[in-house]
């Protein structure tokens, strides 16, 4: 009885937040209006208050009940120079301190744009027990969780777009850039301060999203004045990943990544109409289109090179390698101003660890500050929770006003800097989740 009475309430949850909960892909809300080209980068479309309620993939003891959650559709420009529209949801907790204010991106990594964070934050699926086909919960919320502890007011951008422009680093940097600039402009409406401290935090293809707008911000935003930035589990290279990955237990991300080029870049989607084998057309594109689980379950130790025709051979043709290169190597584009953490594990499965050397010191050549570690130890997925301790306590430097003086530095560390200290700063339950899950490995 007890187990039918549990399964009977797990269902009803589960059609209630179907039931008032919108997809992006259904959500008037997010309509790009026809004169999108009036609009500034980062003016504000339409806005609106949501549920202080946001949910998380893990069942985690982690305070996520927050004071007040607002959304803001924004005007930003893609690719190509034209004007677009994405979102951005900004988080007020409780007992805030409105002089800090940390944009934090979320890996979403996927080529549907109902998977991005202003929605799977607000939506619960996985969480009830069972899954439900192409759709996902944020894996991000106890990063997030720790930020908003600590009182900082937390914005999260959909970088992707309303097309869900997965990999394509100028897309994703001038949306992080322009959703800090609507921040700014309408939080004080709701409490935020009008001059606040703020910084950027992201890790994988979050990371991707927030180096991006670090290198753009000089030329595309130069209003802008970040306190820092910390990455971790860098992208720099999407050549190098896909090369990386492909055959792996990462490798659907390759799918979804071409996929999300291809949306920015009309002659990619063209080129892969030419190039994919017709009959396995329909399972590349079927792949691609899931959120970050389901494409990484369906692309499984797939051989990516095995739905083009001439195989490896076809994606070094110019029309991938020249959009791969322009809109998915950094370093191409400018050097970041703003100071910049920089984690990485030595051990990364996805990216490798000498493409995040080489960006870094091709920064620090230029003049960037940067502060890299170098984790002896673990992988992609153990340096998200082990470098989550030490991201945190260098953006707690930056948003209490501490400089960072000129220079670059390289220490090659093991976990990163968890210690008894990043307790109070991380908070015991999350630490107690990274304890757990990095078992023996602490």
């Amino acid at each position: 009885m007890r187990t039918s009475l549990s399964i009977t309430a797990i269902c009803s949850l589960f059609y209630s937040t179907l039931a008032t909960i919108t997809p992006p892909s259904q959500d008037a809300f997010y309509d790009e209006p026809n004169n999108i080209s009036d609009y500034t980068a980062g003016q504000v479309i339409r806005s609106r208050s949501v549920s202080p309620e946001l949910v998380s993939l893990l069942s985690l003891p982690v305070k996520v009940s927050v004071k007040t959650v607002y959304q803001y559709l924004f005007r930003t420009t893609d690719s190509l120079g034209d004007a677009v529209a994405s979102a951005v949801t900004l988080i007020e907790p409780f007992n805030s301190d409105p002089s800090k204010l940390l944009g934090y991106q979320a890996f979403y990594d996927s080529a549907n744009v109902d998977c991005s964070p202003s929605y799977t934050l607000r939506a619960d699926y996985e969480n009830l027990g069972f899954s439900v086909s192409g759709l996902n919960v944020s894996e991000d919320i106890p990063f997030i969780a720790a930020a908003l502890n600590l009182g900082w007011w937390v914005y999260t951008t959909d970088y992707e777009g309303l097309k869900a422009e997965f990999t394509v680093g100028l897309q994703s940097g001038h949306a992080v850039l322009d959703s800090t600039r609507a921040v700014l402009s309408a939080g004080p409406d709701h409490g935020l301060s009008k001059n606040p401290v703020y910084a950027l935090w992201g890790y994988s293809g979050g990371s991707l999203a927030s180096t991006w707008a670090a290198e753009l911000q000089p030329s595309y935003a130069p209003d802008l004045n970040f306190a820092g930035v910390a990455v971790g589990g860098t992208t720099p290279n999407i050549s190098s990943v896909l090369r990386t990955i492909n055959e792996g237990s990462n490798a659907g991300l390759a799918f979804s990544g071409i996929v999300g080029q291809s949306r920015a870049f009309p002659n990619l989607t063209d080129w892969l109409n030419e190039n994919l084998i017709p009959s396995k057309s329909d399972e590349f594109y079927s792949i691609a289109r899931g959120c970050l689980s389901q494409a990484s379950s369906n692309g499984k130790n797939q051989d990516l090179y095995s739905y083009a025709k001439d195989g490896e051979a076809s994606f070094s043709g110019g029309v991938p390698e020249s959009i791969f290169t322009w809109s998915g190597q950094l370093g191409l584009h400018g050097t970041p101003t703003a100071p910049l953490f920089v984690y990485k594990a030595v051990g990364d499965e996805i990216s490798p660890v000498a493409d995040t050397d080489t960006i870094v010191k091709k920064y620090c050549g230029e003049g960037a500050r940067i502060e890299y570690h170098r984790d002896l130890v673990g992988n992609h997925e153990s340096e998200a929770l082990s470098g989550s301790a030490s991201a945190l306590a260098w953006l707690a430097d930056r948003l209490n006003g501490e400089d960072v003086s000129s220079g670059c530095s390289t220490e090659d560390v093991l976990l990163s800097s968890l210690s008894v200290e990043t307790i109070a700063l991380l908070g015991e339950e999350l630490f107690s989740v990274i304890e757990s899950a990095l078992g023996g490995m602490l």
